[in-house]
């Protein structure tokens, strides 16, 4: 795993030990981020459910004005601060530790324009978090939200939270999923 372009391009990264995350393997991020160029520059980029942080270092490698990394993971979080510290990316980053759908209350931004989430496959984290952002004065209809999914995850319920799917992104055995909030 590494960094795929930018200021910190080519440098590898660490994974915290164990099998509690799932890092998204360098092709996937690469496909990624070729779709998301066009928005990263200048941009406040939210990485929940951080695991490594490699998506949100990627992103500040990538000329994000400044990434947040959200995990309560012990070795989350100690890989994520190694990794910014072997980055040097860690002046641009805020790491908050905690559950996050706790932590996106302490996001202090008037717009966020970029919000990355891969929670546990199968668990409906991103059913809670999406009806957290749905309420958040910091999505706007600007913001774009990624959510990492199994191919099996449903998502009819976005228009009850206030989103719509602007793209579905499917690969072998995942997905990424491009929302929008509706106009109110």
């Amino acid at each position: 795993m590494r960094v795929i372009a930018g200021t910190a391009g080519s440098l590898p990264l660490k994974a915290p030990e164990g099998l509690d995350t799932r890092p998204t393997t360098d092709r996937i991020k690469e496909t990624l981020f070729n779709m998301l160029q066009p928005y990263i520059a200048g941009a406040v980029f939210v990485d929940l459910f951080s695991g490594s942080g490699a998506i949100g270092i990627e992103a500040i490698s990538r000329g994000a004005e400044k990434a947040y990394f959200i995990d309560n993971s012990p070795k989350a979080l100690a890989c994520i601060q190694q990794n910014l510290t072997f980055t040097k990316t860690a002046n641009r980053a805020i790491v908050l530790k905690q559950d996050v759908c706790s932590a996106l209350s302490g996001i202090r931004e008037q717009e966020v324009n970029i919000v990355f989430m891969d929670p546990p496959y199968g668990c409906g984290q991103e059913k809670n978090v999406l009806s957290l952002l749905g309420k958040s004065d910091y999505i706007t209809k600007d913001t774009l939200v990624i959510v990492e999914a199994d191919l099996k995850t449903d998502f009819s319920y976005l228009a009850e939270f206030g989103f719509y799917m602007e793209k579905d992104k499917r690969y072998k055995t995942n997905r990424h999923v491009f929302l929008r909030r509706l106009e109110k």
